[in-house]
């Protein structure tokens, strides 16, 4: 994978690729033209991949003919270099690409100041012309290229240096917590979906997991220290989140809120005053569409404290959920007694690499559950969801699963973009 990974950010840019093919051209540019689509100069929401990608592929006829080479580069312009005799067709396909941004203000205002959509080149008499700006484009990407290096290296140097970094002392904790009273930690909120994945590898959205990234915390307040080195100071550490996540959650003006949510928290924070305070200040209904995810680990270090806890919030309309769980933890628990209404299991290679005996426990054990909910998590790849819809879970959370919300969206906006055209 690493090696791939070389070899993807070794590919020559589609800039120098267009300078190379610019100056191959040179020889016979004679019978050829060139057509250098602006899209730069849309607006942010009409520049999306998507919309570009649609862009581009209304030259696919022309393309896979040979009669054409096209280009699209690095800041959304394309560049389409055709014989001549196809000056008719590619007239057409500009119209109709002109006609998916007819909202924008590049198509609707006439500004002097602002590059037009589309500008025509006849290679043989503007051959300089074309020759120079290419140049210009490509040293720019270059330039553009060398600072995004620049900064993912200092962004590298960092990450080892915390994870190398000095362990969190009691007065440094003590030093972060009077700075986390007092930071805006909106910016540091994430959120990551549940989502139910068909056999087709479409997700549906069933909710969602709010968290405060440890990393980015990290990164902004503390460089240099390893929060996690003292299991006993992150756990106070992650006790003052918890606070600062339920003041958040109350103020819905601080995060966006939207659907279903869950959010992991300590038992300690659930019985504290904290909670009580956030519970007394949202209604019933929101109850009924949050998640209490509670950690393994807090439940084996105190049973009772933790059976407490569960009625305690179930009592009060919310939902419970036991995060962080492996195979052997699964196994070993009684779900219905422990009463949570949700698991999630944490994926692993070794799940599948257990054989028989593991898929045929693990499939007995999500059709014992009945109601309730297995979710599998960490799933950075489709070996996790492949392996989990063998033995009848449904629900998945991770990497790989944003993924999937990312592709299901961008095939739907394809799909409405290729409607639009074909309506007109």
């Amino acid at each position: 994978m690493a090696v791939a990974a070389e070899n993807q950010r070794n590919l020559p840019s589609q800039e120098n690729l267009l300078l190379d093919y610019i100056h191959r051209l040179e020889s016979h540019k004679q019978d050829r033209k060139v057509v250098h689509m602006h899209l730069s100069s849309l607006r942010p929401f009409n520049r999306r991949d998507q919309h570009i990608r649609t862009a581009a592929g209304s030259f696919d006829p022309l393309v896979s003919e040979l009669h054409g080479q096209i280009f699209t580069l690095k800041n959304s312009d394309i560049f389409f270099v055709f014989k001549k005799e196809f000056l008719p067709q590619t007239e057409t396909i500009v119209q109709k690409v002109r006609f998916l941004f007819s909202d924008d203000p590049l198509v609707t205002e006439e500004n002097p100041k602002t590059p037009p959509f589309a500008t025509w080149y006849d290679a043989n008499d503007d051959f300089d012309t074309i020759l120079g700006l290419v140049q210009t484009l490509a040293q720019a990407e270059q330039k553009r290229q060398s600072v995004v290096r620049a900064r993912m290296d200092s962004r590298a140097a960092l990450k080892a240096k915390q994870e190398q970094g000095e362990p969190m002392t009691p007065d440094v904790l003590a030093r972060l917590e009077t700075a986390l009273t007092r930071a805006d930690l909106s910016n540091l909120v994430r959120r990551q979906f549940i989502c139910n994945v068909d056999s087709k590898m479409v997700p549906t959205q069933e909710f969602s997991e709010l968290f405060i990234s440890i990393k980015d915390l990290r990164e902004t307040i503390l460089p240099g220290v390893n929060v996690t080195a003292n299991r006993w100071l992150f756990q106070h550490l992650t006790e003052t989140l918890d606070k600062r996540m339920l003041s958040m959650l109350t103020k819905t003006d601080s995060i966006s809120i939207s659907g279903e949510i869950s959010f992991n928290i300590n038992i300690a924070t659930v019985l504290s005053h904290e909670f009580q305070s956030f519970d007394d200040n949202i209604s019933a209904s929101r109850r009924g569409s949050m998640i209490i995810e509670l950690q393994k680990e807090d439940m084996f270090v105190n049973l009772s404290s933790y059976l407490f806890a569960r009625e305690f919030l179930q009592e009060k309309g919310y939902r419970v959920c036991l995060d962080g769980l492996s195979l052997e933890a699964i196994q070993m628990l009684n779900l219905e007694r422990l009463g949570v209404d949700i698991c999630k299991l944490v994926w692993h290679p070794e799940l599948v690499d257990g054989g028989e005996p593991v898929h045929d426990a693990l499939t007995r054990l999500v059709k014992q559950t009945g109601k309730r909910m297995i979710v599998m998590c960490r799933c950075d790849n489709r070996e996790a969801v492949d392996f989990g819809r063998s033995v009848g879970i449904s629900h998945f959370q991770g990497r790989y699963v944003e993924n999937l919300i990312a592709e299901d969206g961008r095939r739907r906006e394809l799909l409405r973009l290729k409607r639009r055209i074909e309506r007109n």
